[in-house]
């Protein structure tokens, strides 16, 4: 157990729900969850589509079932492929079909920018 602690973190769910308010409107719980560290990481850069495709179901089934409310997928921009990018769009249409998976967004200029997608997971 304190293997799986260390390596998962844990969070304090009620505490923050008392921070943004249990009662708070639907804007600023979105705020809120826009403005969440991400709790896990997925890096695809190197794989092919159907690797990576392979990757993300398996890590969303990972996520949902550790509780997770925000994910970071890093795919890179695309710039080493002989073609348009690939990963950028293949995780944008898993994302459409995936039911679990909710807003989503390019992440800031420090951690990827274009080249890295947050997601809320619903």
């Amino acid at each position: 157990m304190d293997v799986w602690i260390r390596r998962t973190g844990i969070v304090d769910k009620d505490a923050e729900a008392e921070q943004t308010g249990g009662d708070a409107s639907p804007a600023e719980r979105r705020r809120a969850l826009r403005a969440l560290r991400c709790e896990a990481t997925l890096d695809l850069h190197g794989l092919t589509r159907d690797e990576a495709w392979v990757r993300l179901e398996a890590f969303f089934a990972e996520a949902v079932s550790r509780s997770l409310r925000k994910v970071l997928i890093i795919h890179g921009k695309g710039s080493h492929s002989a073609e348009d990018p690939v990963l950028s769009r293949m995780v944008r249409t898993f994302l459409e079909r995936h039911p679990r998976a909710g807003e989503s967004g390019y992440s800031d200029r420090a951690s990827g920018g274009h080249g890295s997608t947050w997601v809320i997971l619903k």
